[in-house]
């Protein structure tokens, strides 16, 4: 059986787009636009809004495509690009916000209590529902795997204050769901 190859070779792609070669960069493009567009719209409820951060973060790609080192995936180099502009441009909407505490304040923890799977976009939904410093918090370290000291770090809060985000953010989901489970049992 013949294996035939979905894209073209991913090295030879990179080191032509960094020539300035539109093809393979339109190439690269039609590849990752559509995950990274799934990036985006964790972070930017308005589709129009993801979509343009996305092109932003594209254009930074393909500006910035010969400081790719090959320490990693290319699709994580695109990935950790993108997360960057969609948090650029919540602090440019001035929504990003943290309420910093004191790391005491925070105990316990919140545990999967068999809740029903949930469509992708009801998921979406209740996480689209979240303040904006819970969600960027929990975005980047629920599905991004940041730490909370690279999460401190790129967004400019203390590492307590990232880990108050993040239980905030899964005590309000776990509500969410919770109360989305009855309205569907038809309890109140």
């Amino acid at each position: 059986m013949k294996i035939i190859p979905l894209y073209k070779d991913e090295d030879k792609l990179i080191r032509r787009a960094s020539a300035n070669d539109r093809e393979a960069q339109h190439e690269l493009y039609r590849k990752y636009a559509p995950k990274m567009l799934s990036v985006c719209r964790y972070y930017i409820k308005d589709e129009q809004f993801a979509e343009d951060v996305m092109i932003g973060g594209f254009f930074k790609v393909f500006t910035r495509i010969g400081t790719f080192r090959k320490a990693g995936s290319f699709e994580g180099w695109i990935r950790r690009i993108m997360v960057r502009e969609c948090i650029s441009f919540l602090r440019s909407e001035k929504s990003l916000s943290f309420i910093e505490e004191d790391p005491g304040t925070v105990t316990g923890y919140i545990t999967d209590e068999g809740h029903a799977a949930l469509e992708t976009e009801d998921l979406q939904f209740l996480i689209d529902g979240l303040p904006e410093g819970y969600k960027t918090v929990f975005l980047m370290f629920a599905i991004e795997g940041y730490s909370h000291k690279e999460i401190a770090r790129t967004l400019r809060i203390s590492e307590s204050t990232s880990k108050s985000q993040l239980f905030k953010a899964r005590r309000m989901l776990q509500e969410k769901i919770k109360e989305q489970k009855r309205q569907e049992n038809g309890t109140r």
